[in-house]
C-alpha cells in the first residue's frame, strides 16, 4: 500500500481526499509537519477559500520552504483547485480596482501565469459549481483510462492562465475557457475535485497512487 501526504496546510475537512485516496488503495497521512513532508514519495495538496491566506497558511507553519525543497526533488505532486493554483506566479484575488495585487503572496512560481476571475454573464454564474466536461488538449498519465467525454466535478471563482498553453493538459468552458488541468514535468494539477468526482476522479487518484 502506497503512502501518500495529503498537506494540511489551513485546516478544514480533508475527509473526503483522505477517503477517496483510501478506496484506490493509498495510505493517506494528513501532515503539516516539515519532516513529513520531506519523506513523502507522494504529495497531495487540496485546498479552497483564498489564495492569499493558503500561501500565508504555508508560511506560517514553516511549510512554505518545505514544499518548495521536495518539489525541486522530482517527486510527483498533485494539487487540487487552490492547490493547483499556487504553482502559479499569483493571484489577481486581492487586486484593487486599479488592478494592484500589492500585498498578496506571490505563488510558488513553478508554472509561469497567474490566476484570474472567472466573468460572470447572463446564462453562466461565478462561482462555477457543478459538473462540467473536460476537454482534453494532450495524452496525460492522470487520464490513462478516463473518456474522452469524462464530467467531473468544479466549485472555483477563479482559474489559472498559464503563459505557455502547453502546460494545459485539459479545459472546460464556462462562458469562457478555464484550464481544468495542467502539467509541468513532476508536477500535476487540477481546477476540479477528483475526490467529488465519482468513478472518473477516483481514476485519476489511482493513477496518481499508481504513478502511471
Amino acid at each position: 500500500m502506497k503512502e501518500v501526504v495529503i498537506l494540511d496546510a489551513c485546516g478544514g475537512n480533508l475527509r473526503s481526499v483522505e477517503r477517496a485516496l483510501a478506496a484506490v488503495g493509498a495510505r493517506p497521512v494528513r501532515s503539516r509537519d516539515p519532516e513529513v513532508i520531506a519523506r513523502a514519495e507522494r504529495l497531495v495538496v487540496p485546498g479552497q477559500g483564498a489564495f492569499a491566506v493558503f500561501m500565508r497558511a504555508l508560511a506560517a507553519h514553516g511549510l512554505d520552504g518545505a514544499v518548495r525543497a521536495w518539489l525541486g526533488r522530482g517527486r510527483p505532486y498533485l494539487g487540487i483547485c487552490l492547490g493547483l493554483q499556487i504553482l502559479f506566479d499569483g493571484s489577481d484575488e486581492l487586486a484593487g480596482a486599479d488592478g494592484a495585487v500589492a500585498g498578496t503572496p506571490a505563488g510558488l512560481g513553478l508554472i509561469a501565469g497567474r490566476i484570474e476571475a472567472l466573468r460572470a454573464d447572463a446564462t453562466h454564474k461565478v462561482p462555477h459549481m457543478g459538473w462540467n466536461v473536460l476537454n482534453r488538449h494532450r495524452p496525460d498519465p492522470l487520464l490513462a483510462g478516463v473518456a474522452a467525454d469524462a464530467h467531473v466535478y468544479f466549485v472555483h471563482s477563479f482559474a489559472a492562465r498559464p503563459v505557455d498553453p502547453a502546460v494545459v493538459v485539459a479545459s472546460t468552458d464556462h462562458g469562457q475557457p478555464i484550464t481544468a488541468m495542467v502539467r509541468h514535468q513532476h508536477l500535476a494539477g487540477c481546477q476540479f475535485h477528483p475526490e467529488k468526482s465519482q468513478a472518473v476522479g477516483l481514476r485519476i487518484l489511482g493513477n496518481f497512487v499508481e504513478g502511471t
